[in-house]
């Protein structure tokens, strides 16, 4: 009926990334997963913001994905790597796809170009494209509060979303009529986004 996409792929790999795929397929056959392959995986999947500096220190998800790294088995991740480096094009079928789509990609993810490219060649009437500012490509770990708002609208265009009937008492501080439409906004929630690029109708 639909797809929600985190910063998705369509094309063939480029040669670059095909060359740091394998790089990284050697590094983990002759290494196995050292701290150099950790790094590069990293850099894929988180903005410079999380995974910190010399002067902010890296986020409690970035240490927890480090540690999941250390405790996968190599070959599985040498097949990801393989399976990312054989993946074929398929931008020539996006045309025909029909469902509506909602893509989320992070500003400062490596397939970010990517994203863009597949919102081209899907139909405008059908798909958005929700681009989020200070973000790598893993946006459901890094800010997924910026995926609410934009998920509730997707969901409400299928009659599938209701709004949250509250039963609390009037007197709690979460009562519907001490709550304030502002408190959810993203401004509110500490984040900046840029606007949904779509001509989709909800």
């Amino acid at each position: 009926m639909g797809l929600i996409l985190i910063s998705p792929l369509c094309k063939a790999p480029s040669w670059t990334e095909w060359l740091c795929n394998k790089v990284m397929s050697n590094l983990l056959y002759f290494c196995g997963m050292c701290t150099l392959l950790k790094e590069l995986l990293l850099i894929r999947f988180f903005s410079k913001e999380v995974r910190g500096s010399a002067e902010v220190p890296e986020s409690d998800i970035v240490q927890a994905c480090r540690r999941l790294l250390a405790e996968r088995q190599s070959p599985n991740v040498l097949r990801f790597l393989e399976a990312m480096n054989e993946r074929p094009d398929i931008t020539d079928g996006l045309r025909k796809l029909k469902c509506r789509s909602l893509i989320f990609v992070g500003e400062h993810s490596p397939f970010h170009s990517e994203a863009l490219h597949m919102t081209s060649k899907l139909d405008r009437r059908f798909s958005a494209l929700v681009e989020v500012q200070s973000c790598g490509s893993i946006v459901t770990e890094e800010q997924p509060d910026a995926m609410l708002i934009p998920m509730e609208y997707f969901l409400m265009g299928y009659g599938f979303y209701r709004p949250p009937q509250y039963s609390v008492s009037p007197r709690s501080p979460l009562s519907p009529t001490s709550i304030s439409p502002e408190l959810f906004s993203p401004e509110s929630m500490g984040l900046k986004l840029k606007p949904i690029k779509t001509k989709i109708a909800l």
